[in-house]
């Protein structure tokens, strides 16, 4: 277990490596001794740091629920990160040059809920706790350097966690309001960069079903103290393995029936 200074200065590293747009190296190697428990503290320090600042809380995200993510960054659970209000982009957002350090898109499921859910969430609870869903983007972007270094070693799900699930920003879609009779297992999406396409995708990869997603999150929140609120957003997990968001390129997720959403990089 780290102490609170430990903590606190991993959280600061991360805040200072944003900031720079310089990666530090894997907090794992960092601190040998992290554990999940450590890893959420130095999310939630990092997180509260920023909210102390003025920024607000937007939702959260689920982040490696599909195996073609977990296969993509060799980590075999789930884990959560914090969304804000600085990291949402509208529909077609064109994005300057700096503003990530290594951009990464991602395809999934929002969810956007009118009530609260606790740990004891069902789908069924989901379902009535959903205003509406809709297409999304996730920018993923990384704090914490995909490979040490120093010692070549890969990202644990220990540092995936404290660099806020690798959270970066989020684009929506248009709200679909009537989601009650959707199968979601077979939600699904086309995504090209630069009209070439470069994954496509069933969201039944997010853990069997979206719904299963989101009941994972409101257990894993309560496990720390936090909960899903009405007005937040929930990003469900991809069903794609992440595409580099290179500069000048266009991402575009089409997901047919459901809608379009994109994103383009300066």
């Amino acid at each position: 277990m780290l102490d609170d200074k430990a903590i606190q200065a991993a959280a600061s590293a991360l805040e200072e490596a944003e900031r720079s747009r310089k990666q530090i190296r894997l907090l794992s190697e960092t601190y040998p001794e992290i554990t999940m428990d450590d890893a959420y503290a130095i999310q939630d320090c990092w997180i509260g740091m920023k909210l102390a600042s003025g920024e607000k809380l937007a939702g959260w995200k689920i982040g490696l629920t599909s195996k073609a993510m977990q296969a993509a960054v060799s980590i075999d659970i789930p884990d959560s990160g914090v969304l804000l209000e600085s990291m949402r982009f509208p529909n077609g957002a064109v994005i300057v040059p700096g503003r990530f350090i290594q951009p990464r898109i991602e395809a999934e499921i929002a969810f956007v809920m009118n009530g609260p859910l606790e740990g004891t969430a069902t789908v069924e609870d989901v379902l009535a706790a959903t205003d509406y869903i809709a297409p999304a983007l996730e920018i993923l972007d990384t704090r914490i350097a995909r490979k040490d270094p120093q010692t070549g070693k890969l990202r644990t799900v220990y540092d995936t966690i404290s660099d806020n699930a690798a959270d970066g920003g989020f684009v929506l879609g248009e709200a679909v309001t009537d989601f009650s009779v959707l199968d979601m297992r077979w939600l699904g999406a086309i995504v090209s960069r630069d009209g070439e396409v470069e994954e496509t995708g069933l969201s039944a990869g997010v853990l069997n079903n979206p719904l299963i997603s989101v009941v994972w999150l409101a257990q894993r929140l309560a496990a720390y103290g936090h909960r899903i609120e009405a007005g937040q957003v929930i990003l469900s997990g991809s069903f794609i393995r992440p595409i580099e968001a290179i500069p000048g390129s266009e991402i575009v997720g089409d997901f047919g029936t459901f809608g379009h959403v994109s994103c383009q990089f300066e």
